[in-house]
């Protein structure tokens, strides 16, 4: 019979094994494929390498892929902290641009620094305002909220499509579904000359230490940590629960509207349909990589874009599909799940006359 038994306090040594230990088994599993599609695997991965680090250039695309996957591993970190499992980063990204859009195409006329913060503010605004939906739903009436911010992600697409081919279509555009651009005083300048890089990267640095600041060295924080390790509990000692999961749910579907604003102020310029693909998901995986650290969540997103980007130039060089990348991604989540499991459980194999353990 196998049993398991809860560890003792688990040492930050063991911590940040587990997502290190998760990265290196993905990348062994994903192995086997590659030998099967005829690859040599010492040059599949030496392409990738190359491809995400072997110039200036990979490495500032690898910085600019990292850049929203910081952010929506950011939102789903603070979430999960509370136990919020908002799986809706990728219909928050899609708000935030939208309300980046309505904001930065000329609806308000100013210098930089003035349509920069305007355009910033009401992403992060939109993107809370879609989370505080499910999070009453769910501290009023018990719903769900893993289903509502799914589903979410499906009905703020289909209304980003509607206004694409609707009111907010750029006239210029031939008719093809994408809004106006978004004015140059809006736009976040380049951090460097003829790079895709945008001072989002920044942005997002500087979310990962105010959420780490939050978290560590805030009364707000402890109350995070408290509702995440037992709401029942903390409701006794005088929390405010409930309104704990609304500053919760509006700060993560903050910190994913970010995510967008930086996709269509900083990077491509205007909206598409097609402007995220799956940095929401993804920004699951690289929360769960983290450990839920804020800290953890940057280096991460910079391995899950690594890997992402790596796979492009691997997938030119050979014909291999680039889908090896969210293979790669998902074994990750799958190795650092696992991981985590040995990490908070010792497995006992109890006999009829032994009992040994395994798994220390």
């Amino acid at each position: 019979m196998i049993r398991f038994e809860p560890r003792g306090p688990v040492g930050v040594s063991r911590m940040i094994a587990v997502p290190v230990v998760a990265a290196v088994v993905a990348l062994i599993l994903a192995a086997v494929p590659m030998m099967f599609a005829g690859l040599s695997i010492f040059e599949a991965y030496g392409l990738m390498v190359t491809g995400a680090f072997g110039s200036l250039f990979a490495f500032t695309e690898m910085l600019t892929r990292a850049t929203p996957l910081i952010l929506t591993g950011l939102a789903a970190a603070v979430a999960f902290r509370a136990k919020l499992w908002n799986i809706g980063a990728e219909g928050q990204l899609y708000a935030g641009a939208l309300a980046a859009v309505a904001i930065g195409t000329g609806v308000v006329s100013g210098p930089s620094y003035i349509l920069i913060p305007a355009v910033v503010l009401a992403g992060a605004l939109a993107g809370g305002l879609v989370m505080l939906g499910p999070t009453l739903l769910k501290t009023r009436l018990g719903v769900d909220e893993v289903v509502t911010t799914l589903l979410l992600n499906f009905v703020i697409l289909l209304f980003v499509q509607m206004m694409l081919e609707g009111p907010m279509q750029d006239p210029m555009g031939m008719g093809w579904p994408q809004s106006e651009p978004v004015l140059d005083e809006a736009a976040l300048p380049k951090l460097m000359a003829r790079m895709r890089i945008h001072w989002g990267l920044i942005l997002a640095l500087v979310a990962a230490l105010g959420v780490y600041f939050l978290l560590k060295r805030t009364v707000w924080g402890f109350e995070i940590r408290a509702v995440g390790e037992n709401a029942a509990a903390a409701r006794h000692a005088g929390i405010p629960v409930t309104a704990t999961f609304i500053r919760v749910g509006l700060l993560s579907g903050a910190l994913a509207g970010l995510a967008g604003v930086g996709e269509v102020a900083g990077l491509k310029g205007y909206l598409t349909a097609d402007l995220s693909p799956g940095f929401g998901y993804s920004g699951i995986v690289v929360a769960m990589l983290a450990g839920l650290s804020p800290i953890g969540v940057v280096f991460a997103a910079l391995f899950i874009a690594s890997i992402f980007v790596g796979a492009d130039s691997m997938s030119r060089a050979t014909g291999v599909s680039n889908y090896l990348a969210d293979l790669i991604v998902a074994m990750a989540l799958l190795s650092v799940l696992v991981s985590g499991l040995f990490l908070r459980f010792k497995i006992r194999f109890v006999g009829a006359n032994t009992t040994r353990e395994a798994a220390e």
